[in-house]
């Protein structure tokens, strides 16, 4: 470990205990008095993180703030994870209406998050100015659904809603037990049972045109039937049924790719001719469609068959377009 990386550590292991001794922070952290010595001087005097030896718990503290009751180090010394993790939650309250009944819990929290990002000299305005998260696809909801889904969800009611199926262009009525939100690509989806399929389904927030909240109580669905029924294939809109995608990518595609994420169980390798093969579980295609058509020539379906015809079919469509866009500037399309 680098310098930087032990004074994380040693913050951490400050914050997560009452008091530490100086012989565990020597083992865990591999260096020699002297070195701790300068490690917890550069933590009060230079990163403002005042460090306390406690005799009666015989061990070092981080000195508490009378105001919260712990010490927040500043943002500089957030992991990555961390401060994506900061700024997101920042980001989507800050498109919420604090006008409403949120408000008054919204702004306070939104003022804890900039305190944590800012810091002596890392303001939080030059966290904010410098640090950008761009959303793309997002679509809008409206927030008084969002209100009464959140609210069934935690107190385990009930919902009647009208959905717009997007596929069919149709709206049904039905009633759900919320089991769960999950925020997926700038997007809301609800896991709910459907009391109307006698099943489980996940409904896009955006796509529910009234929610109205029930008296009686949610069928309550294990986390693991919920992971195996909607967790376990690509994408959104996964099943129970999954299958294995089989991916080619080019020596140029593969720089990008074998460093992403696409599915939690995905396998990788990379191939002699500085290729990539990449296996994604999946159970209905269409996001993955989209996913693999954004590669273009840069990539080769080699399973299953259906996947790779379906990818083929997507291609020769596409070119018949460009085809008839060519008629028609050369004033060869035929007339309606």
């Amino acid at each position: 470990m680098n310098k930087l990386e032990r004074l994380y550590k040693l913050r951490h292991l400050l914050s997560t205990r009452r008091a530490v001794p100086t012989a565990e922070l020597l083992e865990q952290l591999g260096i020699s008095r002297a070195t701790l010595t300068r490690y917890l001087n550069d933590l009060g005097a230079t990163l403002h993180a005042p460090v306390l030896y406690d005799e009666e718990q015989g061990g070092y503290r981080l000195q508490v703030s009378q105001e919260s009751g712990r010490y927040e180090l500043p943002g500089l010394w957030f992991s990555a994870d961390e401060i994506h993790a900061l700024l997101t939650m920042q980001h989507l309250l800050a498109k919420l209406d604090t006008g409403g009944l949120l408000g008054p819990h919204i702004q306070p929290l939104q003022k804890r998050l900039t305190q944590l990002l800012g810091a002596a000299h890392d303001p939080a305005g030059e966290v904010t100015r410098r640090i950008r998260i761009e959303t793309l696809g997002a679509r809008s909801f409206q927030l008084q659904h969002f209100q009464a889904i959140g609210s069934a969800l935690l107190r385990r009611l009930r919902l009647r809603i009208e959905y717009r199926s997007r596929g069919k262009n149709q709206v049904t009525r039905r009633q759900v037990s919320p089991q769960r939100l999950m925020h997926y690509r700038d997007n809301w989806y609800l896991d709910a049972w459907c009391h109307k399929e006698d099943a489980l389904r996940r409904f896009s927030v955006d796509a529910i045109q009234g929610a109205e909240i029930l008296t009686e109580p949610a069928q309550d669905v294990s986390e693991n039937t919920l992971d195996q029924a909607l967790g376990s294939g690509y994408g959104v809109f996964a099943g129970p049924q999954v299958q294995w995608a089989v991916l080619r990518f080019s020596p140029e595609r593969s720089r990008w790719v074998a460093q992403e994420k696409w599915h939690p169980a995905q396998e990788g390798r990379p191939l002699p001719d500085g290729g990539y093969e990449l296996r994604i579980p999946y159970s209905h295609d269409p996001e993955l469609l989209m996913d693999i058509l954004r590669h273009g020539r840069h990539v080769t379906v080699l399973a299953p068959d259906s996947l790779r015809q379906a990818v083929r079919n997507e291609h020769l469509r596409a070119a018949r377009n460009f085809d008839t866009c060519s008629g028609f500037e050369h004033g060869e399309a035929e007339n309606d």
